[in-house]
């Protein structure tokens, strides 16, 4: 058997080599035709500057190898990855062209290991017509003035379900929480009520399905692409057996007074929209993955930051404990309180700068584009790196540090507005603009509230983020849990 894997690997590698040899040369006769490509280094042959790529992302600091590109080229630049040529850039003006422009000049472009995950039929792969209606769909069901109809309730019954269960002196990964917290989230908002049993299922099921979108797509057992696969089955699988539920529900209960099937946001969909069951399970496996990773791991940053700034942990926990000293302890937060976050917002949009998960872009120019003195040919790869605007010294001071501050300094609160500002884009922008913001702000904020409300915690080991292949601290952030009792502020 060894030996059979043996010769697979060694098919595979001189096939995968076969394929980027040939298109290093194609690339590179095309590209010679434009001579007004922004300038870059073509690297090594074959592998471009890929190693150098990878090498930044899996770091606490992304930008890196972007910001030596820059140094040397300026803040647009063309430079050799994943076997083709790629325009990269750390301009905040054309990111948010590219950006504006998406399905007219540019359209998403992605790894064949993140489609065949995230699905063909999902809105953030699909293009056009089709995209335009799926982000209209998913749009509407999380607009801010249905946030507190929906969801507001929902989401602090997860969070006491989830966060009270812990006893004193635990150890915990709170990486594993804020997934577990996540996925409850997401599969509560979407399915409606489940049991733990599901919630620990699907938070181990997407564990494998995040870590398999930057694969190598190679399908056999032992490779994290198969293994992501096999993940991606098994929901799917559950979320048709939901909709049939859901449906035989309807069903059942044609002519009653109540029905049910609207209970969640698959029941809403089911009712009010019009799709292909393929379409339907895709839409919402796009949802799940979107959700969990940028609500899961923004929680767990914004723990990590704040552990390290005591000063801004003490001013967020102040805010936090005068709301829920105007209430008794079983009542819930109201619409009004989570509006009055003023500090909390601070720190969220502090953590989405400095740990934000979408550190860049995947786009494609649909034709010949002219930009400023530059020609970016069709088919060309464009990557928009949006964490190098975000930690660019020149647009915000001390950048790498963790300031929540900041966004109090009427400068920076120029650059605040994240559905439009080209300085700060934790959600993306355009038509693709991430239809799920304000419900993860909402939920970031209540976790925050309820964390820090109840506990207070010691790190007992050393941590660092990465964000390849996807965003984490490397240690899964090894806290122990005290329970916080009145008056206690965290130390």
């Amino acid at each position: 058997m060894k030996e059979i894997y043996s010769i697979c690997g060694i098919v595979i590698a001189t096939v995968l080599f076969v394929v980027l040899f040939a298109n290093y040369f194609l690339q590179n006769n095309k590209n010679k035709k434009s001579s007004k490509l922004p300038p870059g280094s073509r690297g090594w042959p074959l592998i471009g500057d890929s190693f150098n790529w990878y090498s930044a992302v899996a770091s606490s600091h992304p930008p890196r190898f972007v910001e030596q590109q820059v140094q040397r080229y300026g803040k647009i630049f063309s430079c050799s990855l994943f076997g083709e040529w790629a325009v990269v850039s750390a301009d905040p003006s054309f990111n948010r062209f590219v950006m504006q422009n998406e399905g007219k000049l540019f359209q998403s472009k992605y790894p064949k290991s993140f489609r065949d995950l995230v699905g063909k039929n999902g809105v953030i792969t699909v293009h056009g017509d089709q995209q335009r209606k799926l982000h209209g769909i998913a749009s509407n069901m999380m607009r801010l003035d249905k946030l507190n109809f929906h969801f507001l309730k929902d989401i602090q019954l997860v969070m006491l379900q989830t966060l009270n269960n812990f006893h004193n002196h635990q150890v915990i990964l709170l990486q594993d929480v804020c997934r577990k917290v996540a996925i409850n989230l997401m599969v509560n908002q979407l399915f409606g009520v489940s049991t733990e049993s599901d919630v620990n299922e699907m938070a181990s099921l997407f564990s494998d399905f995040a870590d398999g979108c930057l694969s190598v797509p190679i399908n056999l057992p032992g490779f994290t692409y198969h293994t992501a696969m096999k993940a991606r089955k098994t929901i799917i699988s559950k979320i048709n057996k939901t909709i049939e539920k859901r449906r035989q529900q309807k069903r059942e209960e044609e002519g009653a007074s109540a029905v049910t099937t609207g209970n969640g946001l698959l029941g809403r969909l089911l009712d009010e929209e019009s799709l292909p069951d393929d379409s339907i399970a895709d839409f919402i496996i796009n949802l799940l993955f979107a959700g969990n990773e940028t609500t899961a791991k923004t929680m767990l940053f914004a723990v990590y930051f704040l552990t390290h700034c005591p000063k801004a942990m003490n001013q967020l926990l102040d805010e936090q404990q005068s709301l829920r000293s105007r209430f008794d302890v079983e009542d819930m937060l109201t619409w009004q309180d989570y509006k009055s976050m003023s500090f909390t917002q601070c720190v969220i949009d502090e953590t989405l700068r400095l740990g934000g998960i979408a550190i860049w872009l995947m786009r494609e120019a649909k034709e010949d584009i002219e930009y400023q003195d530059y020609v970016i040919p069709k088919g060309c790869f464009v990557v928009p790196f949006l964490s190098a605007v975000h930690l660019d010294e020149n647009l915000y001071k001390e950048a790498l540090t963790f300031n929540p501050w900041r966004w109090m300094d009427p400068v920076d609160q120029e650059k605040r507005n994240w559905r439009s500002s080209p300085f700060y884009a934790p959600f993306g922008g355009g038509a693709r603009f991430c239809p799920g913001a304000e419900l993860a702000r909402l939920q970031i904020a209540l976790f925050l509230h309820y964390f820090l409300t109840t506990y207070r915690w010691t790190q007992l080991k050393e941590d660092r983020m990465s964000f390849f292949p996807s965003a984490r601290l490397l240690n899964g952030f090894q806290i122990q849990m005290t329970r916080l009792h009145d008056g206690l502020a965290m130390k």
